[in-house]
């Protein structure tokens, strides 16, 4: 087996937003099949799905009524087959989203679980009896706003949903139920999938002694708005028996070649990056894991290095997996733009950083065309969150709107219906075709991810962090022979280093090296090859 997932760079595409075939106002694997060619040119390895499975689409696809079919929306299981057989061919991995902690409630396995207490699927999802007062078993919240259990008549009991009361969370306790999601896993791995990013896969298992959660020591870790930062987590996700079920998992994948997960670790702070570290320790878990440290707000040299050092001291034998945008956040050049000089300063500053990390890479799509996020108003929403909570919340349709191909399109070449999501003015100004030049950011994100190919250090060596006052990111990364000095000023305001050592600017960078002074201009970065030591003052 080939480890070409250690350093792989992951490319999210988003179904819903990518390429619409059909004219229906929604992307399509067909779609995504055409713009193959699009992705392969970026030099990625591999590309992640998020959900295409049969969904009522409550939760755009997250909540899943047929694990083992593609939903008409997105076309068929031929077209599945079709866009895995052409991303093979232009050497591009294929992994899907697989979201296993819970179904929609259209799912025929809850609709069978609901009607009594003894039918054979009576356990397969986290049933409980009110307590006396009628009120919920726990006080556990959902990530969408309100308790995380809601009150069925049928059965007269409480079932668990951790984000939408139409995705009820599985039941992992039943033997059977591990059994049955196992099963749909080997289906599509059947298919020739090269492996899977798992969602939220420490929700899985929940306390079978429906213990309630203690208050948050530390304040809020996610919106207060939804309450539910304002616990201590501990007792609805992140169980021990979880790590039980991913060894099965990885058990099921291991018996298959070159297969990978990556896993999708919902939790923030320090706890992110050891749950990080626990998931992906040793060789019988997950092969590597992300989670919402980098997909935050925060921007400063010390975060991104607690993130790492975190990771390397918690999981020395682990893998992690980093990226600054997907589909459930702001986009980066938007929630990043207090530090940037401008958007296209941040996009070239990000990626060059983001390509200098020790690990796999995620890109969620539009990012190599330095997007931004879109402002929509409320009648344009489609987000839960967003529609329940507007407008302490804006939810994440801003950064799932369509991507942008053509400039002067319809739709700036999205589709040839009304997308689902506006394109604005703003996103189709970043149209792929306006980005011909050589100075443009998708030139800059290809150059970045070669560069990155090419140099050993930046593949496979380990990272060594450098002691320079905020707001300089320095570290350096050694392997074969080769010694490379990464430096990024993660301001607008000019910064300036004193060199000591032999050194050459390597790569696209954004700074000058006269007479052993490094100068970075607000947003700078500099590579630095050197065969001996060097060090930099400020």
């Amino acid at each position: 087996m080939s480890d070409w997932w250690r350093n792989a760079v992951i490319y999210q595409v988003y179904p819903r937003s990518y390429q619409d075939d059909s004219g229906d106002g929604v992307g399509d694997l067909p779609g995504i099949t055409r713009r193959l060619p699009h992705i392969a040119s970026l030099g990625v390895d591999c590309i992640w799905i998020s959900p295409v499975f049969t969904s009522p689409q409550k939760d755009m696809g997250y909540d899943v009524s047929d694990y083992c079919d593609v939903d008409p929306l997105f076309g068929t299981l031929a077209d599945f087959d079709t866009l895995i057989e052409t991303a093979h061919g232009l050497d591009l991995k294929v992994i899907t989203d697989q979201v296993l902690s819970h179904t929609s409630d259209q799912h025929p396995w809850f609709k069978e679980s609901r009607v009594s207490r003894d039918n054979p699927r009576a356990d397969w999802y986290v049933w409980a009896d009110p307590l006396p007062d009628g009120s919920p078993p726990t006080n556990w919240h959902s990530h969408f706003g309100g308790p995380a259990w809601e009150f069925d008549p049928q059965r007269g009991q409480y079932y668990l949903h951790n984000f939408l009361a139409e995705q009820p969370d599985l039941n992992f306790h039943n033997p059977d139920v591990q059994d049955a999601i196992l099963e749909t896993c080997r289906f599509w791995l059947d298919r020739g999938l090269d492996g899977f990013r798992l969602d939220t896969v420490n929700y899985y298992v929940h306390d079978q002694k429906l213990r309630s959660n203690p208050p948050a020591q530390k304040g809020p870790q996610v919106m207060a708005t939804d309450l539910y930062g304002m616990q201590d987590n501990i007792y609805n996700k992140n169980r021990p028996e979880n790590l039980d079920f991913i060894e099965r998992l990885r058990a099921l994948t291991d018996a298959y070649d070159d297969i990978m997960m990556v896993g999708e670790v919902g939790d923030m702070g320090d706890r992110s990056i050891k749950l990080m570290g626990q998931y992906t320790e040793g060789k019988t878990r997950l092969h590597m894991a992300y989670s919402f440290a980098m997909l935050s707000p925060e921007f400063s040299a010390d975060h991104f290095r607690t993130c790492i050092e975190g990771f390397q001291q918690g999981a020395p034998e682990g893998h992690p997996k980093w990226s600054f945008s997907n589909h459930d956040v702001p986009r980066h050049v938007s929630r990043w733009a207090d530090h940037a000089v401008s958007d296209d300063a941040m996009a070239r500053l990000a990626i060059t950083m983001l390509m200098s990390f020790e690990g796999a890479i995620g890109i969620y799509q539009g990012e190599e065309l330095g997007q931004t996020e879109t402002e929509l108003v409320y009648e344009e929403l489609t987000d839960p969150p967003a529609l329940r909570f507007w407008p302490g919340v804006k939810g994440r349709d801003g950064c799932r709107t369509p991507m942008v191909w053509e400039a002067e399109a319809d739709n700036a070449g999205f589709s040839t219906g009304t997308p689902w999501l506006p394109v604005k003015p703003p996103q189709a100004a970043r149209a792929v075709d306006t980005q011909d030049a050589p100075d443009s950011i998708l030139a800059f994100y290809r150059e970045a991810i070669a560069t990155r190919k090419a140099n050993p250090a930046l593949q496979r060596g380990r990272t060594t962090f450098l002691t320079l006052p905020e707001p300089l990111l320095a570290f350096r990364r050694e392997a074969e022979g080769q010694a490379i000095t990464c430096i990024f000023n993660l301001s607008p305001t000019p910064q300036t280093l004193s060199l000591t050592g032999a050194a050459t600017l390597m790569g696209a960078h954004h700074g000058d090296l006269t007479d052993n002074v490094l100068t970075l201009p607000g947003n700078g970065f500099a590579r630095l090859d050197h065969a001996g030591e060097v060090r930099l003052s400020a």
